[in-house]
């Protein structure tokens, strides 16, 4: 087991033991230590007497070092734009276009043109927060932290307000929300209330969770995974346990590695996603129908 998965699976864990693996010669009578919610609560580095803060902890790190490599890859790929681009350059223009083509058109036609700037940034920076889950060293996707979801969801809901409102008016923007077309006026009475949860409470709610939720589970099944391969691991039982650890701990290595490959890929999926949904936000706050 490498060092970081080590520490993966060491950080969600709680006592200590003498003899923390399953086989032994002499067993110590040490159980299997499952992480806990504990690896998505790191402990301050720094606290100050604010209120709803815990201070600066292992995310602001890593968000620190979000910000930083975003802000240099658009930069450096940016800068010196040749006709004939470079790799870098080529890497900076695909994602462009995935993200105007797959994302944006999709939602709001050519006139989200406009927002391309914020999509193409919200893209890049959760991308970004969420691979960190998987670099040795950081192994923290930003993202399993609600408050930042929530935040970036706010973000989207509070602009989709803000262009409806600009497009039709504070009352057109209400009506088109509240009041689905066609409906007869006597169910009214009924539907605005559920339209208004619906599209008022739950539509920002559901954006942050989406992201939070899914980047929280992922995480959590890397630690069990990188505990159990831990668990297992010890070539110095003796004799035969020795063999059978070994083995045992390279198939828990193995399933931590293809959940790796497959958390990288939903990564990538829910930074698609949550801003596939920001796009189709917006272009029906532009459009003015539900």
């Amino acid at each position: 087991m490498s060092a970081d998965v080590r520490a993966l699976a060491a950080s969600g864990t709680t006592g200590e033991c003498s003899d923390p693996h399953i086989f032994s010669s002499q067993p110590t009578g040490c159980g299997f230590e499952a992480p806990t919610t504990g690896i998505f609560f790191p402990t301050p580095w720094f606290t100050y007497d604010l209120p709803y803060t815990s201070g600066i902890t292992k995310y602001a790190l890593v968000l620190a070092v979000v910000v930083v490599l975003v802000s240099a890859f658009w930069f450096f790929t940016s800068r010196n734009a040749k006709v004939v681009p470079g790799r870098w350059q080529s890497v900076a223009e695909l994602t462009v276009g995935f993200v105007r083509d797959q994302m944006v058109r999709p939602g709001m036609g050519k006139a989200g043109d406009r927002y391309m700037p914020l999509m193409l940034t919200l893209f890049t920076f959760i991308l970004f927060m969420n691979v960190m889950g998987i670099i040795p060293g950081l192994q923290l996707p930003v993202t399993s932290n609600l408050a930042f979801p929530a935040v970036l969801s706010l973000l989207v809901y509070v602009l989709w307000n803000v262009v409806g409102i600009r497009e039709h008016g504070f009352g057109g923007h209400l009506k088109a929300k509240l009041v689905p077309s066609g409906a007869p006026m006597w169910i009214m009475p009924v539907l605005i209330p559920i339209e208004f949860i619906s599209n008022f409470v739950f539509r920002p709610l559901t954006h942050a969770v989406r992201l939070f939720a899914t980047m929280f589970a992922g995480h959590m099944l890397l630690a069990v995974f990188a505990a159990a391969g831990f668990y297992l691991f010890n070539p110095d039982a003796g004799g035969i346990l020795s063999a059978v650890s070994i083995g045992y701990s390279g198939m828990a290595l193995f399933g931590f590695l293809v959940f790796t490959a497959f958390e990288l890929f939903i990564m990538g999926l829910q930074a698609y996603v949550f801003v596939l949904l920001a796009s189709f936000y917006i272009g029906e706050a532009i459009e003015g129908g539900h």
